[in-house]
C-alpha cells in the first residue's frame, strides 16, 4: 500500500521562478512541486504557508564544499556542516574527495564516507570522486557508486592522501573520463610558476624577517600565471579528449579572455568562483590576518571587479563556497604566518548573504543570484531535474530570504564546528528566515527541526 500522499502551498508575491520573478503558488506533493500557479489559485482547505514579505528562493546547491569526515571530524563533520547550510539557505552540497581520511579516491572510500554521513544530516549531501596518481581503473566503479564526477589538483593539496597529479596522469585519465561522459573538477594552479615565484630574490627578500606575517608576501607565492597556464592546458585538454572540465575558484581574471574564446568555440568547459573572490581585495587585509589565507589567493581590487563583470556576463557560470575550515591553531594567528598557516575560508553559512551583499551593490538581482547559486551549480552535478529551481517535478526545496535585513557577522551565530571566518565583523544584506527540504521546514528563524532530514545523494538515484 502506498503512504498517504501529503498536499500544502507555499506562496508569495515575490518568488524567483526560473523565467522571472512573480507572484506565485507553489503546491507542494510528497516533497515535490505539482504545480506552480496564481497567487490566489488555491483551492479551499489546502494548508498554506505564507512567505509574508520574504522573497520565495530555491534553495541553494553548493558543489564545493569540504565537511572531512570521516578523519578529520575535528575539522569539520557532517552534523555542523549540514546545519550551517540548512542556516545559510543551501539545501544541496557535493562534497570534494578530501580532506577526509580516506580521500575519496575508491569505491571502498565512497561507501566508508557515505556510511558515515547516514542519519547526520540536515540537507542532501552527494560526492565527488577524485583522479589522484594511479587510480584510473577506481574511476568507473566510483562513478557506478554514485559519485557525481571527479575532482584533482595539479598541485599540491596540502594533504598526503591526495596527490597532485600532471598532464601525463591527466591523460591516462581522461579517455575514462570521457568514455564515463564524467566531469572533472580541477585545482588549476600548475607547480612551475609557484615554484619560481618563491625562488626568486625579490620574493626571498619580501619573505625575510617579518615578511611571512604580510598578506602581499602570500600572495607573490601564488602569481596569476599558475593559474594562467594551468586553464590553458585543461582548454586544450578539455578538446583533445571530448572531456568536460570544470575549473573550481577560478581568482585570476586574467584567463577570463582565454575562457571566453574557448566557449565561443563549444569547449566543453564551465568555470566557478568563490564568495571571497568577489567580496575581499587584497589591499584590504591586513598584517597576520591568516582567516584571509587560501589557494588561489585573493587578488587586487581590480582583479575583482574583473571576475564580477565575468560572472556578469556568463563567463563564469557558477559560484561555490570552497567551504574549507580546520581547526585555529592550523592558521597560526598568534605567529601570523601566511606561508606556513592552513590556506582554507569558512563561509558555508555565509554565502548567500555574502553574495547578495556585493551583488547587489553592483545592479545585479536575485534571478542572477538564483542563476549562480542555485540552476548552474545543480547543472554542473547533472540534478537540474531535480534540484536548484521552483520548478514542476523538482524537490521542493526553496527559502524565505529577506533581501533588504542588514546584519553584523558575529562568528558565536555560525554552525560551522569551528568559527573562525574572514566575514567577522563584517556587515551583510539578506537574510535567510526559513529553509525548507523536500517540503519540510528545516530551518526558521534560527530554529532546526528536530531530526536529521537529509538524504545522501547518489547519481542516477536521487
Amino acid at each position: 500500500m502506498n503512504p498517504p500522499s501529503y498536499s500544502f502551498v507555499a506562496r508569495g508575491r515575490r518568488v524567483v521562478l526560473p523565467d522571472g520573478e512573480r507572484a506565485a503558488a507553489i503546491h507542494i506533493r510528497d516533497g515535490v512541486i505539482a504545480a506552480i500557479t496564481g497567487f490566489d489559485e488555491v483551492r479551499p482547505g489546502v494548508d498554506v504557508i505564507e512567505a509574508g514579505d520574504a522573497v520565495v528562493l530555491a534553495g541553494l546547491v553548493d558543489t564545493h564544499v569540504h565537511i572531512n569526515e570521516p578523519g578529520r571530524t575535528d575539522w569539520e563533520g557532517f552534523s555542523t556542516a549540514t546545519q550551517a547550510a540548512a542556516a545559510g539557505g543551501i539545501t544541496t552540497l557535493i562534497e570534494m574527495p578530501l580532506n577526509s581520511i580516506p580521500a575519496t579516491t575508491t569505491a571502498a572510500a565512497y561507501r566508508q564516507k557515505t556510511e558515515s554521513a547516514e542519519g547526520k544530516l540536515s540537507v542532501d549531501v552527494g560526492f565527488w570522486g577524485g583522479v589522484v596518481p594511479g587510480n584510473v581503473a577506481e574511476l568507473a566503479p566510483l562513478w557506478e557508486a554514485g559519485a557525481f564526477g571527479f575532482k584533482c589538483f595539479l598541485v599540491s593539496s596540502g594533504v598526503d592522501e591526495f596527490k597532485s597529479v600532471n598532464e601525463t596522469d591527466l591523460r591516462a585519465a581522461l579517455p575514462e573520463l570521457a568514455r564515463l561522459d564524467a566531469p572533472l573538477l580541477v585545482h588549476a594552479e600548475l607547480p612551475n610558476p609557484i615554484e619560481a615565484a618563491m625562488q626568486s630574490a625579490k620574493f626571498r627578500q619580501a619573505s625575510a624577517g617579518g615578511g611571512a606575517k604580510k598578506y602581499a608576501t602570500w600572495l607573490a607565492s601564488r602569481p596569476r600565471a599558475a593559474e594562467n597556464e594551468a586553464i590553458a592546458l585543461l582548454i586544450h585538454l578539455s578538446g583533445e579528449f571530448g572531456a568536460p572540465v570544470h575549473i573550481v575558484h577560478l581568482s585570476s581574471s586574467d584567463s577570463v579572455a582565454l575562457i571566453q574564446k574557448a566557449k565561443q568555440r563549444g569547449a566543453r568547459v564551465t568555470v566557478e568562483t568563490c564568495p571571497h573572490y568577489l567580496t575581499f581585495a587584497a589591499g584590504e587585509i591586513s598584517d597576520a590576518a591568516t582567516e584571509f589565507k587560501c589557494a588561489p589567493p585573493i587578488r587586487e581590487r581590480e582583479n575583482r571587479e574583473q571576475l564580477w563583470a565575468a560572472l556578469g556576463d556568463g563567463t563564469i557560470d557558477l559560484v561555490a563556497t570552497d567551504h574549507s575550515p580546520c581547526p585555529p591553531s592550523m592558521k597560526l594567528q598568534h605567529e601570523g604566518d601566511f606561508l606556513r598557516a592552513w590556506g582554507g575560508i569558512a563561509s558555508l553559512q555565509l554565502s548567500l548573504p555574502g553574495v547578495w551583499t556585493e551583488a547587489r551593490r553592483r545592479g545585479y538581482a536575485l534571478s542572477d543570484i538564483a542563476r549562480w547559486m542555485c540552476s548552474a551549480p545543480a547543472k554542473l552535478a547533472r540534478i537540474e531535474k531535480r534540484k536548484g529551481s521552483i520548478a514542476v517535478g523538482c524537490d521542493a526545496d526553496f527559502i524565505f530570504f529577506n533581501p533588504d535585513a542588514q546584519w553584523r557577522v558575529a562568528p558565536e551565530r555560525l554552525y560551522h564546528r569551528h568559527k573562525m571566518t574572514p566575514y567577522a565583523g563584517r556587515e551583510l544584506t539578506g537574510a535567510i528566515e526559513a529553509t525548507f527540504l523536500r517540503g519540510r521546514k528545516i530551518f526558521d528563524h534560527g530554529e532546526f527541526s528536530d531530526a536529521a532530514a537529509g538524504r545522501v545523494l547518489r547519481r542516477g538515484h536521487l
